[in-house]
């Protein structure tokens, strides 16, 4: 009798035997989660970059921000993003979807846009 044990990875179940083979368990639940941000000033960049950190997408409006400080915004989440291997879309005047690399964003804003022709 082979005996089994659980591992815990955040990416998708595996199942591990007594001899060492990984089975992937197909169909399992995760919680993902996405977070709405509105930052005020650019000392706000690190917590954002945390949520990235942590596998969570980030919807970032930077409407109620100077200009000068949502440059800087994106460009440290556009480095945050990179080194972790995610991507990040402007979805909107001054409002960027940043996800970590687990996400896959399937179109973009300005291809259904024009797909409707909406504006």
């Amino acid at each position: 009798m082979v005996q089994k044990k659980a591992a815990k990875n955040k990416f998708r179940a595996v199942e591990e035997t007594e001899n060492n083979k990984v089975v992937s368990m197909q169909g399992a639940q995760f919680s993902s989660q996405v977070v709405l941000a509105e930052p005020r000033v650019y000392a706000e960049a690190q917590e954002l970059a945390d949520y990235l950190k942590e596998y969570k997408t980030l919807v970032v409006n930077l409407q109620r921000i100077s200009h000068d400080q949502a440059i800087r915004i994106v460009d440290f989440l556009s480095g945050t993003v990179y080194a972790l291997g995610g991507d990040i879309q402007r979805i909107g005047n001054n409002i960027f979807l940043c996800t970590p690399e687990n996400v896959d964003v399937d179109g973009s804003i300005s291809e259904m846009l024009e797909e409707q022709d909406f504006m």
